[in-house]
């Protein structure tokens, strides 16, 4: 009951006479210069972000939405309550807005707060398509001067779309470029190299924090920004928003009597924090004051150390935010060592790894049972200052939810792999799973266990949640949830909409890649709709990438086509000896869980070296399992019942050189063919080896000896 008060309060029954706020909003493409390079973007009334868009608790808003792009778009308005309708999802509540199109939202502002919109189509919210919402309340219990919206974000000179399929085909290159990735010979002069055997043992390839390398991070659209107009003695509201793709902010305030004020918009007991680790689609508000003597420091570093971004507030020398050092990767991978399959798949029974985890800042947002999660003593400067967890949030007002209410409970699993790029709950992306049915006047607990090694920022569309911790009945509200590596947290809250409302990882390429649900109440569909397929929404992870792989050598060339997506996968390859040894391979690959796939197709070589004519063709099926350590196994049946044997593996030796090595065995065992008299069996042997040095994400490399082909060396290209 009294969480139904506080959201009554917080949404607000307007009693006063509502003002119909209009705006106009032009999405349309336009170069960009946020480096060196002009780079097509998307933009909002011609500015990445998107104009503020300023509203007074009561308002009715309303906002034309107009497409000047070849391409279908939307609008989210993230954190608003609002009706299902003009939520903003194409396909799931409204619409898509069609090339040369508009959509006109209309909506009540109910509460008050700092929020953002974007873009929620394909992963144009990356390319620019966002910006920031500032609703006021109705009566002005805070006092300060000044408003300043602060929009932080990452920015990628490659095409988005270019980015996921270089992630889906498991290209470490991202790493490699932030320096990221450890190596056998850095993990070895560390004494970090048991920790890194311990990762491959469970399928992980390293510590690794972001997936995306960025060429900059902003705050409104710069990396360095300046606001000369705020006065000494003024008290401004910072309002900080993170509109990243995928990258979290370590944010520090020059001010030290800076106080944090309002999460996700909603006022929490203010609180003086050293540094905050923002998520991405959080927003959080702070009150400073300009100094009389100078001007502060905001400053937001990448989580993972690749970047930052700063703005300067107020004029004169300016006072410092706190440096945090980058997080060090060698560090973490040495931990990693007291790590075990068992707390892999079942956390939180390994208390001692927990806390030591914790203690090393892999942890910063979650709550154990001592609510240390957070500290990160190791990596700042001034360790003996307290670091930032969602326990020092608390609410102004009580936020339990009626007793009475039934409890709906639900465990959702937070899982995914790096390997070929697929993110999902309980195992199963969007396109695999049910909506998740939900009743109005039950109480909706949900348990969120991350087993990987990522953030994950969850959002859910249409609520706000209670996320439960050590201030019991004051725990806070807010509609976005960091889940920490290997970490538990739990919200829940009062299911009181309509409609369908998505649930999904707001890390944009996990989102993508299947990290998603839809809570459902079972409302008949809205009949607008009718046009607009829900498939859109639901197969979003179910898009085929496609990449290519050649080789040319001294002593051979190949190609290898691969097109897959979540559970499937097609493969073309040809390798040709200059001894004149052919041998091309066709397969259509089934992936029965992450790791574990069934496979048929068709192999055909030439028997006879320097004979191209003699060429034997198989039907082939068998199975290919990836292996603890990224060993890649193949065990095949051919159509003349002869049985195969191989072993991939590839190994990151030093930052930018690789060792790769393949073993293959095939047995005849007469079982279709005679076999020479007085053997029981024939076995043909086919290995190599070799080193690769990675110029960069297309070109490398390498030298090698094939049984097949002897000695050589040659360049690998992909594209």
């Amino acid at each position: 009951m009294k969480l139904l008060l506080i959201l009554f309060i917080f949404c607000g029954i307007n009693v006063y006479a509502s003002e119909v706020v209009k705006y106009q909003l032009i999405i349309k493409e336009k170069n960009v210069e946020f480096t060196e390079r002009s780079v097509e973007a998307m933009t909002i009334n011609d500015s990445i972000p998107g104009p503020t868009l300023t509203f007074t608790e009561g308002d009715i808003a309303e906002i034309e939405v107009i497409n000047g792009m070849n391409t279908e778009t939307s609008i989210h308005w993230h954190g608003l309550i609002l009706p299902n309708f003009q939520d903003g999802v194409p396909y799931l509540t409204t619409p898509p807005i069609l090339p040369g199109k508009k959509f006109i939202y209309k909506f009540p502002i109910k509460h008050a707060g700092t929020y953002w919109y974007h873009s929620h189509t394909g992963l144009q919210e990356q390319r620019g398509v966002y910006g920031s919402i500032v609703i006021k309340p109705k009566k002005q219990l805070l006092k300060y001067d000044k408003d300043l919206v602060l929009v932080l974000s990452d920015w990628t000179n490659e095409n988005p779309d270019e980015v996921l399929r270089t992630l889906k085909r498991g290209s470490d290159w991202y790493s490699i470029k932030k320096k990221t990735a450890v190596s056998i010979s850095e993990a070895i002069s560390g004494g970090a190299f048991s920790g890194l055997l311990n990762l491959w043992k469970m399928r992980m390839p390293g510590i690794d924090i972001s997936d995306v390398y960025y060429d900059t991070f902003l705050i409104n659209g710069k990396n360095t920004i300046s606001y000369p107009e705020l006065k000494p003695g003024e008290v401004v509201r910072l309002r900080v928003i993170n509109a990243a793709a995928s990258t979290y902010f370590w944010t520090t305030i020059g001010d030290t009597k800076a106080k944090l004020i309002s999460a996700d918009g909603v006022d929490v007991r203010p609180i003086s924090v050293p540094q905050v680790l923002h998520a991405i689609a959080e927003t959080y508000d702070y009150l400073i004051t300009i100094p009389k003597n100078g001007s502060v420091e905001f400053r937001a570093l990448a989580q993972d150390g690749s970047g930052f971004a700063t703005a300067i507030l107020g004029q004169g020398e300016a006072h410092l935010a706190k440096r945090i050092t980058p997080p060090d990767y060698i560090k973490r991978t040495k931990m990693a060592s007291e790590m075990s399959m068992d707390h892999n798949m079942n956390m939180g029974n390994d208390n001692k790894m927990e806390h030591k985890m914790n203690h090393e800042g892999m942890m910063d947002h979650g709550m154990s049972h001592e609510h240390m999660m957070g500290h990160d003593d190791s990596e700042m400067k001034e360790k003996s200052a307290p670091s930032y967890s969602y326990d020092v949030l608390s609410s102004k007002m009580k936020t339990t939810i009626n007793d009475t209410n039934e409890i709906k409970d639900i465990t959702l699993n937070l899982t995914g792999n790096m390997w070929r790029y697929v993110w999902s709950l309980n195992g199963k992306t969007l396109s695999e799973a049910d909506k998740i049915k939900i009743r109005r006047g039950e109480t909706v607990r949900v348990v969120l266990n991350n087993k990987t090694m990522m953030h994950h920022p969850m959002h859910l569309h249409g609520h706000f949640f209670r996320v439960l911790n050590k201030n019991g009945e004051y725990s806070p509200l807010k509609h976005t949830v960091d889940v920490a590596p290997m970490s538990s947290v739990t919200i829940e809250f009062p299911a009181k909409e309509s409609g369908d409302w998505f649930f999904h990882c707001h890390v944009l390429y996990h989102m993508k890649g299947g990290m998603a649900r839809i809570f459902s109440y079972g409302d008949k569909r809205d009949e607008r709709l009718k046009n607009f397929a829900l498939s859109n929404v639901l197969d979003m992870d179910t898009h085929w990438y496609t990449w290519a792989k050649t080789q040319a050598a001294s002593h051979f060339s190949s190609i290898e086509i691969t097109s897959a997506n979540t559970r499937n996968q097609l493969n073309l390859g040809a390798e040709y000896g200059w001894n004149k040894n052919l041998e091309a391979d066709f397969s259509y690959d089934r992936f029965i869980s992450d790791y574990f796939r069934v496979y048929v197709g068709a192999n055909a070589d030439n028997k006879i070296e320097e004979k191209l004519g003699s060429v034997d063709t198989v039907g082939t099926i068998g199975i290919k399992w990836l292996l603890p350590y990224f060993i890649d196994s193949n065990l095949r049946l051919d159509s003349d019942l002869n049985i195969q044997l191989a072993f991939d593996v590839d190994y990151l030796l030093f930052p930018r050189t690789s060792f790769f090595a393949y073993w293959e065995m095939t047995n005849d065992f007469g079982w279709k063919n005679s076999l020479p008299s007085g053997r029981k069996s024939i076995s043909e042997y086919v290995w190599n080896s070799g080193l690769e040095y990675i110029f960069s994400k297309n070109l490398s490399i390498f030298a090698s000896y094939d049984s097949r082909f002897g000695a050589g060396g040659g360049l690998t290209y992909i594209w």
